[in-house]
């Protein structure tokens, strides 16, 4: 029986050496680089682990975390660490390689991000977030837009409400000052600032406090819900967001979309009044309200909006269309009352006149069309024009135009 229990110990011995072994080779090769090698150790010698003791074990578990690092699986290699502490792992630098971590993701996202790679970026900033969200916000956010820009949409939507919840702002103090050599402004951090406000190598120290990230928090949200056809919450979103920033033009825009797309368009012209308020050059503004007075048979108002915007933007092509169809619109009833009238003398007279106001109409269009093919021979109006030219005898006119036709 001693026999037997001194061979057990034997084995027991030989085991835990080869375990030893095989763990300070695979350390070596992954400080020497070899994260391959190292790695190939560990997959090859699973078995032999299998009964390693706790102090073994943790160590493996810690290489492991270490090697996903540096293979950039980096979602395992977090959980290895945490897998590490809560079995009472310690080391002395472990602190370090989490920051370590950190930063190696945040800068994998930054490349993926850099090749429009969103979807894989954004998971990447939540896990840099995760490591610690308290000091770690700044992540988050960055996490939102890269969802939002890979088009993730409930994603982006679950990391805005997390960070509206918490109030996130994410305002910073950025420092500046003016090279005396080259008289450039430069942006230090604010150790480097408090050193160089020291010397005399810079000039003209400035701080500057950016703006709060939560009016644009609030905005996405509201943005995401209109994209997923969620009104009503967007709604509610939007209206909270005003209330932080009532004359950011992009929420007074976004309010506005809602309300056209609930027909609600007296509230859309008066959101886009107040845009105009903000934004009085902006042509889309003074367009869409020509639009819904459009709608309402509101013509002279429509017009007059119209004509706005091809004067604030001439190469606008949809105010130039939207102006000829609505100018054209008085041609139906002229045409409709032509049809009807007999032979007699006053009924001839009165097509005569009739003919007289299609024709002015056609003339009304006539300088508008020109403008427009003269930008970029829109087909559209090509045809258009290439009809009235025809109807109004202009031959030249009506060849050019011909020629234009694609």
């Amino acid at each position: 029986m001693k026999k037997y229990i001194l061979i057990a110990l034997i084995l027991g011995f030989n085991v835990i050496s080869a375990q030893k072994k095989e763990l300070k080779k695979a350390e070596k090769l992954f400080e020497s680089g070899d994260v391959k090698g190292a790695s190939e150790i560990l997959v090859n010698s699973k078995s032999l682990f299998e009964s390693a003791d706790q102090k073994i074990l943790l160590q493996k578990i810690y290489l492991e975390a270490k090697i996903d690092q540096e293979n950039g699986n980096f979602q395992s290699s977090y959980d290895k660490y945490k897998n590490y502490t809560s079995l009472g792992g310690k080391d002395s630098e472990y602190d370090n390689q989490i920051i370590k971590l950190t930063s190696d993701i945040v800068n994998s996202a930054i490349e993926d991000n850099a090749k429009n790679r969103y979807s894989d970026s954004a998971p990447k900033l939540y896990l840099a977030y995760n490591i610690n969200p308290e000091i770690n916000q700044d992540y988050l956010y960055y996490a939102a837009s890269a969802a939002v820009n890979g088009s993730n949409f409930d994603t982006a939507l679950s990391y805005y409400q997390m960070l509206k919840d918490m109030k996130y702002e994410g305002i910073v103090t950025r420092y500046f000052a003016k090279s005396v050599e080259t008289d450039e402004e430069v942006e230090f951090s604010e150790s480097e600032y408090n050193v160089y406000k020291k010397t005399k190598e810079y000039t003209d120290f400035r701080e500057e406090t950016t703006e709060s990230r939560f009016p644009e928090i609030i905005k996405n949200i509201a943005l995401i819900y209109a994209q997923k056809g969620e009104n009503d919450k967007a709604m509610e979103a939007v209206k909270l967001a005003r209330e932080t920033d009532p004359k950011d033009l992009n929420l007074i825009i976004t309010q506005a979309n809602l309300y056209i797309q609930l027909n609600e368009n007296d509230r859309f012209e008066e959101l886009m009044k107040e845009a105009i308020e903000q934004d009085p050059t902006n042509a889309v503004l003074y367009f869409n309200i020509g639009v819904v007075n459009d709608k309402k048979g509101n013509k002279t108002e429509a017009i007059k909006y119209y004509k706005k915007t091809i004067e604030l933007d001439p190469n606008f092509e949809s105010g130039y269309l939207n102006l000829v169809s609505l100018i054209l619109q008085g041609e139906s009833s002229i045409v409709e009352e032509m049809n009807g009238l007999g032979n007699s003398r006053a009924d001839n007279a009165r097509y005569d006149v009739l003919k007289t106001e299609r024709e002015n109409l056609y003339k009304d269009c006539v300088p508008i069309l020109e403008k427009l093919v003269s930008i970029n021979q829109n087909q559209e109006a090509v045809k258009t024009l290439m009809n009235i030219y025809g109807t109004l005898g202009n031959t030249e006119g009506f060849k050019k135009m011909k020629d234009l036709v694609k």
